[in-house]
């Protein structure tokens, strides 16, 4: 019998390797796990439309092109999400972020935030809504564990202690 894959959609900041993170602590305890997540290529995300259609006089016009792009991609991807994680980093304010979350809400997905202590009382909405919020990327990986495979934090240690 094969085991159920669980498609996990990574939202959110993009300056740091929290992805990367998650990715490796999934791939470590052999979760059946497919990840998916935004383009992470700044560049690339603000100027898809434009490259692709053409370009614009007008900023404005420039940004919604490459949006409306961005959007089919991320719509489509966390419908298709088991769980959404929600990553809010320190550097920068993700308003998409906070916009995918409220999108997930809305179509029923379970969501992880992802974010220092400091942004508590600033995410307390978003919080509120999410059904866990971590601190840490490795955090996340314990939850998925747990939820797919029902494996405890301690009982992984010491699985991977006797190897």
């Amino acid at each position: 019998m094969t085991e159920r894959r669980w498609h996990i959609y990574l939202s959110g900041e993009i300056h740091s390797d929290w992805r990367e993170r998650i990715r490796q602590g999934v791939a470590e305890a052999g979760l059946p796990v497919d990840i998916s997540a935004p383009i992470t290529v700044h560049e690339d995300s603000d100027d898809c439309g434009v490259a692709i259609f053409g370009p614009e006089a007008d900023k404005v016009w420039h940004d919604r092109k490459g949006a409306q792009l961005n959007a089919m991609r991320t719509q489509t991807l966390i419908e298709a999400a088991d769980i959404v994680v929600v990553r809010f980093g320190e550097k920068y304010k993700q308003w998409n972020a906070a916009f995918d979350a409220g999108y997930a809400v809305a179509k029923g997905k379970p969501i992880i935030t992802l974010h220092p202590p400091e942004h508590d009382h600033a995410l307390k909405e978003v919080d509120g809504a999410a059904n866990a919020v971590a601190r840490e990327p490795e955090q996340v990986v314990q939850a998925l564990a747990y939820i797919i495979r029902g494996t405890m934090p301690t009982a992984a240690k010491k699985a991977q202690a006797a190897e």
